[in-house]
């Protein structure tokens, strides 16, 4: 086995790709799904509301906030159901960058998927945790089973010197 796919670095990998996104707010031992909980707080130079079409669009330095990830984005539209207010989807646009603790997923779009609880990532997409990176043609987040799809992925992985 070559010293690029040694055991060590699969090893790596597998814990990186594991552990790079928790999103949900609240976790506990018996529950079952991860779901983005409690109030996402969105901020932006501009907002344009369109009741009738049930969505907002956010415009310039748009930030949206939960209890434990940020996103930035250039636009951001969000859709919510008629019935509860809930949002049911985001569409974010231009430098989009997700953030959580010391890992980092930047692309020129992504997408939140509310009844799926996913967010696909396209445009360059690149998830960076400390020194390591994946990118790929497209990254799948499935927060439901905090499992990483990533199509075209190259890795690089940094290796730690054990102490």
């Amino acid at each position: 086995m070559s010293k690029l796919f040694s055991k060590n670095n699969f090893y790596c990998l597998c814990c990186f790709l594991t552990i790079l996104w928790v999103f949900a707010a609240n976790t506990s031992a018996d529950e079952e799904t991860k779901k983005i909980k409690g109030p996402i707080t969105i901020t932006s130079d501009m907002l344009t509301a369109d009741n009738q079409a049930r969505t907002a669009l956010f415009e310039k330095s748009v930030i949206a906030r939960t209890t434990d990830m940020t996103m930035y984005a250039d636009r951001m539209l969000v859709h919510y159901a008629k019935e509860t207010g809930n949002v049911t989807r985001i569409d974010a646009n231009g430098s989009v960058r997700v953030a959580k603790e010391n890992r980092a997923i930047t692309s020129e779009e992504a997408v939140y998927y509310a009844e799926e609880e996913k967010i696909v990532f396209t445009g360059e997409p690149k998830a960076v945790e400390d020194d390591n990176v994946v990118t790929g043609k497209k990254i799948t987040y499935l927060m439901n089973e905090d499992r990483f799809l990533v199509e075209d992925s190259k890795v690089f992985l940094t290796n730690k010197k054990e102490q």
